[in-house]
């Protein structure tokens, strides 16, 4: 799916990282929210609190799961899965737009 259909939008960005990760939430119809946003090529670490989904759109990126040392490499039609409470390092090796799923 492209785009999301009868939704609403917070009109105030999410900016993390001094920027270097800018997101809106998008909340659908049923209530069901989500984030739609672009990390911009930096290494990061991220915390959950709900479990996440990262949907990749476009770009590339490394992640390395909490209390492991391998990295795995996703690009763009790829997804990966972070538990909640937990959290995950990201190196973003190009602009990388994503969707987040929550729960």
């Amino acid at each position: 799916m492209s785009q999301f259909e009868n939704v609403s939008v917070s009109k105030t960005a999410n900016v993390y990282f001094g920027g270097k990760c800018i997101s809106h939430t998008v909340t659908l119809a049923d209530g069901e929210r989500k984030s739609v946003g672009v990390i911009l090529p930096s290494t990061l670490t991220f915390n959950t609190g709900a479990p996440e989904i990262m949907e990749l759109l476009q770009g590339r990126c490394r992640v390395r799961q909490a209390g492991s040392d391998e990295w795995t490499e996703y690009a763009g039609g790829q997804s990966f899965s972070v538990p909640g409470n937990a959290s995950f390092d990201i190196e973003t090796l190009e602009d990388l737009h994503y969707v987040c799923h929550f729960g």
